[in-house]
């Protein structure tokens, strides 16, 4: 895919920015998101801003409209939105009642410390333990979705999923053996995200994902689970390395405060701020401050570094050096 190509898609063609409600937005999520939005509007992309919001015990209160204002305040826009996922949930027991009527789901009762002592330790990074197809329980199992408080999981198929990621590559991903049987609905009563995000792109007409490189496991169950729901495609991916701190690790408290609303009540300005990413994605050989115009008139996906990128004291210093 060029990325300077403006032409018009023949048909609608529609990403979305879907930011969780459950903390403040980070430098990473700066960049993922500058870059899915510019990639939109070279493209021509429509955007849907979506409110993933059924982490209820980690939804955090003013969270969505702080959000919403960085987002704003960085310089990006949408075409729709904002739609939150809690503000109806039949769509999500819809798909339920397929997958239970074609027999792809079951509930499960296991606890945590029996999976754990039945399978492998969780895979690195997720923190899920691997559900292998001899722990599932005897069928017949439940032909109709009963929403009762109980975990319920995806019998996942043994066959490796191949897709062609735009930036990552060629990608071969083989879920029953990385996590096996996934949960596809909670104990809370709520989707979970496998299930909600798959779910809501098919309905919401996704046809563009751009999102961090961690999800391209996600990404193949997502697509197990897009076919069992009767898709017959499924959306282009895009999968960016992550933004780390100093120890290789993904940017967190422990790397000090990197929120985008902590840089605005500073006094950075957001301009500062995409100049970063667009230094940290090869548009600037050195950070420049910018608009997010500018940022999506310079971005082209082949100059994007192919490994992570690691937030350093000197990016601090640049940011900060202006206030």
């Amino acid at each position: 895919m060029p990325s300077r190509d403006r032409a018009q898609p023949a048909q609608t063609e529609r990403t979305r920015l879907a930011p969780s409600p459950t903390g403040a937005l980070h430098l990473g999520n700066a960049r993922t998101f500058l870059v899915n939005w510019a990639l939109a509007r070279q493209h021509g992309w429509e955007i849907l801003l979506r409110i993933e919001d059924l982490d209820t015990p980690r939804v955090k209160p003013g969270v969505e409209q702080r959000t919403i204002n960085t987002l704003a305040w960085l310089g990006l826009d949408w075409n729709a939105g904002p739609v939150r996922q809690a503000d109806d949930l039949e769509p999500y027991r819809d798909a339920m009642t397929r997958l239970a009527s074609s027999g792809m789901v079951y509930p499960c009762e296991l606890t945590r410390s029996q999976i754990e002592a039945a399978a492998s330790a969780p895979q690195e990074g997720t923190h899920e333990s691997r559900v292998t197809a001899d722990m599932r329980p005897p069928r017949p199992w439940p032909s109709s979705f009963d929403d009762d408080g109980r975990n319920w999981r995806f019998a996942t198929p043994g066959n490796s999923i191949t897709f062609h990621d735009i930036f990552a590559g060629a990608q071969q991903h083989t879920p029953a053996e990385s996590v096996g049987d996934f949960v596809v609905w909670t104990k809370r009563n709520a989707p979970s995200y496998q299930l909600a995000v798959v779910v809501d792109d098919l309905r919401q007409g996704i046809t563009q994902i751009v999102r961090g490189d961690d999800l391209l496991d996600s990404a193949a169950r997502q697509m197990l689970l897009a076919r069992e729901l009767g898709a017959t495609t499924v959306p282009t991916q895009c999968h960016l390395p992550l933004v780390l701190g100093h120890d290789g690790r993904r940017l967190a408290k422990r790397h000090g405060d990197t929120r985008l609303t902590t840089y605005e009540q500073m006094g950075v300005s957001a301009e500062r701020v995409i100049g970063l990413c667009a230094h940290w994605c090869g548009i600037t050989a050195e950070p420049v401050p910018m608009s997010a115009a500018d940022f999506a008139d310079g971005l082209m996906l082949d100059t994007i570094p192919k490994h992570s990128i690691t937030f350093t004291p000197e990016d601090e210093q640049w940011l900060t050096h202006g206030t």
